[in-house]
């Protein structure tokens, strides 16, 4: 009966949602689909919505495919764009919608039901933009929806289970991702619409990075999801036991919720990366934690046991006191490995620079939390006594590996002394396993994150004018400090974004966290926040290669003015496919002043940054080889020493790669 009443009332959504019948489906576009899509505060429209018009041929329409009854399920071929459809004097009303396509072009708008209406609508791909609003119940009744992509959006609310209606009929959905919003609530249930529903073509579910909650959905298994290859539920909420089940699918990924009890056996050959950061009470193969036994424990045996513990915590404390209140012990090693300090508590190598710290004052500094990844939490503290203050990079549980891998990498890591590279100065490692990476910390600096996009209402007002001139300076900084760690036997950083490179009042740029990678489990790597070269999807393995991708974006980024990702190279190449006067692609204020793009280096650095993003990696260019190039394409005004380029560089090779990383 329930099933019966969800369908009266999608199917009265639907109809309500599309107005009155007899629309055309390219009217029913114009006035419904656009207008929602856009949103109501899009000052001077989209961009990519402007070709929606009835005075443009419809075969320039962005992002749209399109059909008819007679030549379903093929795309309506339109032969040359500029005829449009001349040579296909086609009715409106006979003409079917087959897919929208349109990632990461700045839709700010929402979903509209009448998405619902589109007969032949086969395949949505609006990711990587910044729609609102709940996901419309009525989508659910699309008739012949098979792939939908809203993944990295603003969407809230609960997934409707309306969803799962997709999976029968015409629909057949075999992809769904979501990943990246703000959904909340249980993941419903398929068998709440009918007993034994099935999703038979479903091969692709992402749901991660939202705030999903509640059990693990016993109907999430190859019984109602047998064509089910790739599952990603991690990052949200949720809890409880992992059913049996799930050992066909071929990726699976259920890190960063808060699932517990012992793991099915069919999962041990598992990586234990799928399991990363849930439950201590998660247990069994992979982890490498065994299950306790479950045998129960009388009163009287609990009270046993505790009165034993409390015991032999009185006298290993009595043992301690003495090793707790004594002086630590300096081991010297070689002035390259660092210094040792170490007690009963933990292990602090100090680094070139930061001969002053001791254990004592690393300990005891008071911190305050200014920023949070996914693997670690940074604190500014402040060291006792005017000691000034430090930068504390708390490493999360879970994250890291053992102590032992760790400390290769760490003395690696505290060698690398360049201008534009923030360094590290110390590193310690508790008796319970803690680390800490310290830093020094930088007043008055700001992320290059927060000068391009604002971080809060106040910064807009206090930031700077970022002119071309200024970017271009940061851009050769960052480029030289990742020269400098790639001279060292192809060591790459690893976590290239704006968020990790702080500029100062002189815009000379300085890049942190590097190579701190090395240090964290596979399944915290694939986490990171730096900008994903393609080829890490699959190997996962960061490079310099993947570093130059990086970089690529970042550059994009401080010409466009645009936030960071893997979509920016896309929206370069459509501009100039539909010829775009070049300006408009670039920040307005980096254009502002700007006679000649080309003269002016803009035109060479759009360039430079599209082929560090090259989609195979040995195609990219070398760091060394991007320096080069930025030198070449400096701003004509800052030739010579200026507030621009002074008092830390001059145009001469200051700061390029004089000494690799070894």
């Amino acid at each position: 009966m329930r099933s019966v009443m969800m369908c009266c009332l999608l199917l009265l959504l639907v109809s309500a949602a599309a107005g009155a019948e007899g629309k055309s489906e390219v009217a029913l576009l114009l006035e419904r689909v656009k207008p929602a899509l856009q949103g109501e505060g899009e000052v001077g429209g989209n961009a990519q919505l402007a070709t929606w018009t009835a005075s443009t041929p419809l075969c320039q329409w962005r992002g749209l495919r399109w059909s008819t009854a007679a030549t379903l399920p093929r795309e309506l071929p339109c032969g040359n764009l500029s005829a449009g459809l001349a040579h296909h004097p086609v009715p409106d009303d006979l003409l079917l919608l087959l897919s929208i396509r349109l990632p990461a072009s700045a839709l700010a708008g929402h979903l509209p039901p009448e998405l619902a209406a589109f007969s032949a609508l086969a395949s949505i791909f609006l990711a990587h933009n910044s729609l609102s609003g709940p996901i419309p119940l009525a989508l659910g009744n699309a008739p012949a929806l098979s792939l939908l992509d809203l993944a990295s959006n603003r969407l809230s609310g609960s997934l409707p289970l309306s969803i799962w209606n997709l999976c029968s009929g015409n629909a057949r959905l075999s992809l769904l991702r979501l990943h990246g919003n703000a959904l909340h609530g249980p993941i419903p249930d398929p068998a709440a619409l009918a007993p034994n529903t099935t999703c038979d073509a479903l091969s692709l579910l992402d749901l991660s990075a939202n705030r999903l909650s509640g059990p693990f959905p016993s109907s999430l298994v190859t019984t109602a999801f047998p064509a089910l290859r790739s599952l990603d539920l991690s990052d949200n909420r949720l809890h409880g036991p992992i059913p049996h089940g799930l050992a066909p699918i071929h990726s699976l990924n259920l890190s960063y919720n808060n699932f517990s009890g012992q793991l099915p056996p069919d999962l041990a050959s598992l990586p234990p990366d799928a399991f990363l950061a849930n439950s201590p009470a998660l247990c069994g193969p992979p982890l490498p934690h065994h299950c306790l036994p479950s045998n129960p424990l009388t009163s009287s045996a609990v009270a046993a046991i505790v009165i034993a513990l409390m015991a032999a915590a009185v006298v290993l404390a009595s043992l301690s006191i003495g090793w707790a209140q004594g002086r630590w012990r300096r081991a010297p090693l070689p002035p390259e490995e660092g210094t040792l300090t170490e007690d009963g508590e933990g292990k602090l190598v100090v680094f070139q620079g930061g001969e002053h710290l001791t254990l004592e004052e690393v300990l005891n500094a008071t911190g305050q939390v200014v920023n949070k990844a996914s693997y670690c939490t940074v604190y500014k503290a402040k060291l006792a006594e005017g000691g000034g203050s430090i930068e504390l990079r708390l490493l999360r549980e879970g994250c890291c590996k053992d102590a032992e891998s760790c400390a290769p990498a760490v003395r690696r890591i505290g060698r690398a002394r360049h201008d534009n590279l923030v360094p590290l100065r110390a590193f310690y490692q508790g008796r319970r396993g803690e680390k800490l990476l310290v830093y020094d910390y930088f007043p008055g600096n700001r992320t290059l994150h927060e000068l391009l996009h604002g971080h809060g209402e106040q910064s807009q007002g206090m930031r700077p004018a970022l002119t071309w001139a200024r970017r271009h300076k940061i851009a050769l900084g960052v480029a030289r400090a990742l020269a400098y760690v790639h001279a060292g036997h192809g060591e790459a950083h690893g976590s290239v974004r704006s968020s990790n490179v702080l500029v100062d009042e002189w815009f000379v740029a300085r890049v942190a966290e590097y190579a701190v990678h090395r240090l964290l489990v596979a399944a915290a790597v694939g986490k990171a926040d730096g900008y994903r070269a393609p080829e890490l999807q699959s190997r996962g393995r960061c490079s310099p290669r993947t570093d130059v991708y990086a970089f690529g974006i970042l550059l994009l980024e401080l010409l466009m003015g645009r936030k960071a990702s893997g979509e920016l190279p896309a929206v370069v190449k459509a501009a100039v496919l539909e010829e775009v006067t070049m300006m408009e692609v670039f920040d307005a204020e980096v254009a502002r002043g700007v006679r000649s793009p080309a003269e002016e280096g803009l035109l060479q650095a759009l360039k430079l940054a599209m082929g560090c993003c090259a989609p195979v990696a040995s195609a990219r260019p070398t760091m060394a080889e991007v320096v080069r190039q930025l030198e070449e394409v400096r701003p004509r005004n800052s030739s010579r020493p200026s507030a621009i380029y002074s008092p830390a560089e001059p145009r001469s090779n200051a700061g390029t790669p004089t000494a690799a990383v070894v």
